[in-house]
C-alpha cells in the first residue's frame, strides 16, 4: 500500500497479528509480479497477508480479484525461493480488512479472513 492510510492499516494489521501470536517476518515484500503486505509465521504456518482498508467490507473483498491473487502467488513464490527454510512450512493466503468502527470505542475494526484462496 502506498498511501498513508494504507501504511497505517498495514501497521494496525501487523500489531493485530503479533497480538494473535504471529511473528511478522517481513512487510511490503516485492518479488515476482507482485507485492505481499505482510509475511507472518505462527508455529509451522506461514501466512502471506494482504491488507485492505476500505470503508465498506465488500469493497475490500472485491479488491482481491483473480489478477490480484495471481500477483500474490507470484510474489509468495519469489519470497519462498529466497527463504528456502520457509518452504517447509504450511503456507496460506490471508486477508486482513481494516475498516472504521461504527458505534464502538475503537477507531477501527480488524477482520482476519484465513486461507482466502489456493
Amino acid at each position: 500500500m502506498s498511501t498513508s492510510k494504507g501504511q497505517k492499516a498495514e501497521a494496525q494489521a501487523a500489531d493485530y497479528l503479533i497480538s494473535q501470536g504471529y511473528q511478522v517476518l517481513a512487510r511490503n515484500v516485492r518479488g515476482g509480479r507482485g507485492e505481499i503486505d505482510i509475511v507472518a509465521q505462527k508455529g509451522a504456518l506461514l501466512a502471506f497477508v494482504e491488507v485492505k482498508a476500505h470503508r465498506l467490507r465488500d469493497a475490500s473483498l472485491q479488491a482481491v480479484t483473480e489478477a490480484k491473487c495471481v500477483r500474490l502467488r507470484s510474489a509468495a513464490q519469489a519470497w519462498l525461493v529466497k527463504q528456502p527454510e520457509a518452504a517447509l512450512l504450511q503456507c496460506r493466503f490471508d486477508l486482513i480488512i481494516v475498516s472504521p468502527s461504527v458505534g464502538q470505542n475503537l477507531k477501527y475494526k480488524i477482520e482476519h479472513l484465513t486461507d482466502i484462496f489456493r
